[in-house]
């Protein structure tokens, strides 16, 4: 290794993330040299607006100017955490493409365009790291590419949403319905002003692509994930959960089969004895089932200033020591598969469905028939009166493929005697 060097950072973004990240490498300086045989120096910070007051920075860092970031031929380690596709996008290419080694949280970017980056980093002999892209604070990305390498993954289950799996277990736990736990949520923080990435299962489904791509050693974008979020999760769902012994919870599903890989994400009902049962509040869990490892699960703060500012910073690390060694670029792209991704519609799936109809002779019968029809075979059925004339039943099915269930559900609203579907929940 060399003398002892001082390694030069760009900063892209100062907002809440770039803030712990200045602070760690702040109160860190000391320690970062006996951790890496090398001293950290940040050497420009890119923020949007200079007139900002930022408690604590040193302001000569600051520049709105991407070019003094990429023409800094003294900066190796560009930090981005802007988020968005764009300028995010050109500004890693371009560092990458010049030399500079790359660490982002950015999980849109990688989710979409994770394959370019990769290549453009091994082009250039650079690394191009995302461990905070995925699960705030838990690291995942380096385990599956390193720690598990040896295994093969055939499923990769998690709770990657802070915002949801708090809201969910509000309902759950206090019993709140939807819009009273989201509006808990966005006072604490955990969920922004407009929440839709988040309730939506967008934000789940770009971690899952990540995940999924890295596990199963095959390309998937987000494009391929199936998502659907828990804004038609009621109360009464919530209930009947408890009375069969299950937690909902929103969960990013990827599976490794024979047939292709199965990739998801959506409410699911887990049994109150499955490990990720018991993940409260905003924090975090991904279970991993390896043929080598059997079950692991990874647990913590999936978001947050310095949670995901830990993660970073830990990248951060591998690179300078990289750099140390004359070795960067060492772990590039571990997609060396082209496995297909199944259409959601041929996976297989238990359902939990709840309705009401008319409470009258023949209705059960009828219904049963419908699913018969459509190949959903029933292993369970409970009837309750809600008022005159109405029956509400619920229905769980065995596994059965989605397109036979959504055809089965399509003929049942055909039906005259059915009011209304109120809730379709998978089952773990």
């Amino acid at each position: 290794m060399n003398e002892q060097q001082t390694i030069k950072i760009g900063l892209l973004g100062l907002g809440t993330v770039g803030s712990g990240v200045y602070k760690i490498i702040e109160r860190q300086k000391e320690e970062m040299v006996k951790k890496t045989g090398a001293r950290l120096e940040i050497a420009g910070i890119l923020v949007h607006n200079l007139n900002k007051v930022r408690d604590g920075v040193d302001t000569s860092l600051l520049t709105d100017r991407w070019e003094d970031i990429i023409n800094n031929d003294e900066i190796s380690i560009v930090i981005e955490v802007m988020g968005g596709i764009e300028p995010a996008k050109t500004m890693i290419l371009e560092a990458l493409n010049s030399g500079k080694n790359v660490v982002t949280a950015n999980k849109d970017l990688v989710a979409e365009y994770g394959r370019e980056l990769l290549d453009a980093a091994e082009n250039n002999g650079v690394d191009f790291l995302f461990e905070a892209a995925v699960a705030g604070g838990i690291p995942i990305i380096r385990p599956l590419k390193q720690c598990l390498a040896a295994n093969e993954m055939d499923e990769v289950i998690g709770i990657v949403n802070g915002t949801t799996n708090y809201i969910l277990t509000k309902m759950f736990e206090e019993g709140m319905d939807f819009d009273e736990a989201l509006a808990k949520a966005t006072e604490l923080g955990y969920a922004e002003a407009d929440p839709t990435a988040d309730i939506e299962g967008l934000d789940a489904g770009r971690k899952v692509a990540i995940m999924a791509s890295i596990a199963f050693h095959s390309r998937v974008t987000f494009s391929d994930v199936y998502t659907e979020g828990i804004t038609k999760i009621s109360a009464r769902d919530i209930n009947y959960a408890k009375e069969f012994g299950n937690v909902i919870k929103l969960l990013g599903v990827a599976h490794n089969t024979e047939d292709g890989i199965e990739v998801s994400v959506h409410p699911m009902m887990i049994p109150q004895e499955h490990p990720l049962a018991s993940v409260r509040d905003s924090f975090n869990a991904v279970f991993v089932h390896g043929d080598a490892v059997d079950d692991v699960m990874f647990y913590g703060r999936g978001a947050g200033e310095f949670p995901t500012a830990s993660a970073i910073m830990g990248d951060v690390i591998d690179v300078v020591r990289d750099i140390q060694y004359h070795c960067t670029g060492r772990i590039s792209c571990t997609c060396y598969r082209e496995t297909k991704v199944k259409e959601f519609r041929e996976v297989k799936n238990k359902f939990f469905l709840r309705m009401q109809v008319d409470n009258k002779p023949g209705v059960l019968a009828a219904i049963a028939s419908v699913f018969g029809v459509h190949q959903v075979s029933i292993s369970k059925v409970i009837q309750k009166i809600i008022t005159d004339g109405v029956a509400e039943l619920v229905i769980v099915t065995e596994a059965v493929k989605e397109y036979h269930m959504e055809n089965a559900l399509e003929h049942l609203k055909d039906m005259e005697t059915t009011r209304e579907i109120s809730s379709v929940i998978r089952e773990y």
